[in-house]
């Protein structure tokens, strides 16, 4: 249900369980929330947002994307696409 965009570098692609550990780590990396919240998220803030962006495909049809390293397959870190409903 959730498009597969590849540029020339990224494959933009939806979150999948398996994303966890690099989104929790993502999200608990203070230089990374120093951008965005300020505070670091717990393991489980970072899976209940991880089910959430997964729920956004599925009840909106859009929302957030992981980007991922064409190279490596790396997560290199997730980003939002669309307006508000």
């Amino acid at each position: 249900m959730v498009p597969r965009l590849e540029t020339e570098r990224l494959i933009l692609r939806g979150h999948d369980v398996a994303d966890f550990e690099s989104s929790a780590a993502m999200w608990a990396d203070p230089e990374v929330v120093a951008r965005i919240s300020g505070m670091p998220s717990t393991a489980a803030e970072s899976w209940s947002r991880l089910l959430r962006y997964i729920g956004h495909w599925q009840a909106l049809g859009y929302r957030y994307w992981v980007l991922e390293s064409k190279v490596d397959g790396a997560f290199v870190g997730g980003g939002w696409v669309g307006g508000l409903p």
